[in-house]
């Protein structure tokens, strides 16, 4: 297999930011009066979205609850800043050699879109990246391959170009919803249901990616 151009997911992929979620869920929780949880529960709760990350933290709220958790939730992360947050090792080098090599990159959160364009901005403001995307409104989220396939078109790649790199099986499953060689990560927060999901390969480190690439 060979790519011509990449899209990144973020939590688990290219930052470790379990610890930036947890505490800013646990917050809202706090606000609550509802239990907290340890801060590795979360790698089970993420990755389709904060309603559905609330409603995994606190599952006896019903709906009206849930939003107001969500609310919160969002108003506690968008005030804490970044600083629990931190890419992973290698990833740095990773993301230096494919700009080196003018490999069209993009990134493709569930994280709203505003919160997604910061985080990147904040860690990652040197790279190119072609364009950066969280949740959107009247965009349907991963693994919907909608935006997955928009990205391609703005690399100016065809799908069966491009590779799709994430650590969860909504990763796995927008890929092959788009027609896009999916690539799980070893390092990220749910690596063992990557193959049942439908990975063509797990990378181990970073660098591994690069073997990828045409």
């Amino acid at each position: 297999m060979s790519s011509r151009a990449v899209i990144f997911d973020l939590d688990g992929t290219l930052l470790d930011s379990l610890a930036e979620i947890a505490t800013a869920m646990n917050g809202a929780l706090a606000l609550h009066s509802l239990p907290t949880h340890p801060t590795a529960d979360f790698r089970l709760m993420i990755g389709e979205g904060v309603e559905v990350l609330a409603r995994r933290a606190a599952p006896s709220l019903g709906e009206s609850e849930l939003k107001t958790l969500v609310d919160d939730y969002r108003t506690i992360y968008g005030k804490q800043g970044h600083e629990l947050s931190r890419p992973y090792p290698g990833i740095d080098e990773l993301l230096r050699v494919l700009t080196a090599r003018h490999v069209k990159m993009a990134v493709l959160s569930n994280k709203r879109d505003d919160f997604t364009r910061n985080l990147v901005k904040h860690h990652f403001s040197g790279v190119p990246f072609i364009d950066v995307r969280g949740e959107r409104v009247a965009v349907p989220r991963k693994p919907n391959p909608q935006a997955a396939l928009e990205l391609a078109a703005a690399m100016n790649t065809s799908a069966s170009e491009t590779c799709f790199v994430g650590d969860t099986a909504v990763d796995m499953n927008t890929a092959r919803n788009a027609g896009m060689t999916a690539l799980g990560v070893a390092w990220g927060f749910r690596p063992d249901e990557l193959v049942a999901a439908g990975a063509h390969q797990v990378l181990n480190a970073p660098a591994d990616l690069l073997s990828m690439l045409a």
